[in-house]
């Protein structure tokens, strides 16, 4: 068997069933899929059930432990010559597999990975926050784009690698988040060719409302920072954007309070400036990212929630950065995240 798709799930049983039918329409069908449920509460076996005479597809539980080690359990129970690992939240188009073996075919790599798009099926919201997620624009691109500031990481929604060096390289690390970039880190400093597969893309639902949308971005933001710690070299100027984004949002809203206070003292008009043009590089920006977002999506209602999407991407990550900057590199403090226990929930 070429390749072994290993799901770690938590709590996400109608994801599993869109996932799991969506592989039953893929061209290439030389593959199994191993399920392993994270210690949740809904399990999803009777879904997977369904699905065993129509796909080659096994199913294993075990106690939660992130999906890191989650998808390492599926590792050791692969067949295949090639892992690919997935995220729950994602839909394959029907040519997915045919693209993965299409580029292995051309041209062989130790490891790949591949974009993310939102399917037209999505909710307005999950398509804002998808765009704030790809957009050059909120993250330069780093997530598979053609456009990018920083070389290409294969990410655990969306990523493969050869079963040998997989076992080579121990799998996954034990942190909670953060764990796949970390992987390809030491992917790259192993020497392995890696590569990034344009065609191999996926639908991927990620969060529903940008509150939660807040939690996911802001640990990662806390993650570059453990991974800082871990891998000095492997912090970007890249990175560092959503923090000066933060700071420099801030800044501009208070100067223009301050002005505001400045104008309430003072009869004349002297101050307005000081209000007013603070927001001008705010509104800017906004019209930058619904101009392309409404280019992309075809719709002002979608233009407006990605401006949200995009200052709760950018202000999230740049505060989990900021604050996990502040508490390890100068107060001394360990490893740590902020949303782990209801973070997958």
């Amino acid at each position: 068997m070429k390749y072994s798709i290993i799901i770690p799930v938590f709590n996400r049983p109608d994801e599993v069933d869109e996932l799991l039918d969506s592989m039953t329409r893929q061209t290439c069908r030389d593959f199994e899929v191993i399920i392993v449920e994270d210690g949740s509460e809904r399990d999803c076996r009777e879904i997977v059930e369904k699905y065993n005479g129509t796909l080659d597809v096994h199913y294993h539980t075990k106690p939660n432990s992130g999906p890191g080690q989650s998808r390492n359990y599926g590792a050791e129970r692969a067949h295949g010559e090639y892992l690919i690992v997935l995220d729950s939240d994602v839909v394959l188009p029907p040519g997915y597999m045919q693209s993965v073996d299409d580029e292995l075919t051309r041209k062989p790599a130790d490891a790949f990975g591949g974009p993310d798009c939102a399917h037209p099926s999505f909710t307005d919201t999950q398509k804002a926050i998808s765009y704030s997620m790809t957009s050059f624009f909120t993250t330069g691109g780093i997530r598979g784009g053609r456009k990018k500031l920083d070389k290409f990481y294969p990410r655990s929604f969306n990523m493969g690698i050869r079963r040998d060096v997989y076992m080579r390289l121990g799998g996954f690390s034990r942190m909670r988040f953060g764990e796949d970039i970390d992987f390809s880190i030491r992917i790259f400093k192993a020497g392995c060719s890696c590569r990034l597969f344009p065609e191999a893309w996926v639908w991927h639902k990620r969060r529903t409302d940008l509150r939660k949308f807040f939690r996911q971005v802001y640990n990662s933001g806390i993650a570059r920072i453990n991974l800082y710690k871990k891998y000095p070299e492997s912090l970007k100027p890249v990175h560092l954007l959503p923090a000066v984004f933060t700071v420099g949002v801030a800044a501009l809203v208070l100067t223009s309070a301050v002005g505001r206070v400045l104008m309430h003292y003072d009869s004349t008009d002297r101050w307005y400036w000081l209000c007013a043009a603070p927001w001008l590089p705010i509104l800017t920006y906004c019209t930058v990212i619904f101009a392309d977002s409404v280019r992309q999506y075809r719709s002002a209602r979608i233009g407006c929630i990605a401006i949200a999407a995009a200052f709760t991407q950018l202000v999230g990550y740049g505060s989990g950065f900021i604050s996990a900057w502040w508490k390890r590199c100068v107060m001394g403090h360990d490893e740590f995240s902020a949303f782990e226990k209801n973070f997958y929930k």
